[in-house]
């Protein structure tokens, strides 16, 4: 199996299940928020899952920042192939920065 055919085969996959993980991810941390405000609390066996969210959230957002800087230098919207990136993560980069290889 070569490059093309991972890409052409594992890229969409990885796709739906990064959209997936970071929506749970953002309702994870909206969770947080609203038990900070109501003062209550997160049950505790979350505790990583919110950890991890925290990280995947900041990766994402530092890659939809970084295609966002980038997409107008391949004739793409900032704000939609920033979003586009938040969303599907490292997967947006390669797509943005294989357009000027072509």
């Amino acid at each position: 199996m070569n490059l093309k055919d991972i890409k052409f085969k594992l890229f969409p996959i990885i796709k739906v299940i990064s959209i997936t993980l970071i929506t749970s991810a953002i309702g994870l941390e909206l969770w947080n928020i609203q038990t900070s405000i109501t003062n209550s609390q997160i049950p505790s066996i979350l505790t990583p899952a919110l950890i991890i969210a925290h990280v995947a959230l900041s990766a994402h957002f530092l890659e939809g920042i970084i295609a966002a800087y980038y997409a107008p230098a391949q004739n793409q919207t900032p704000i939609k192939y920033g979003t586009y990136t938040f969303f599907v993560g490292t997967i947006g980069l390669l797509e943005l920065f294989n357009k000027n290889d072509n």
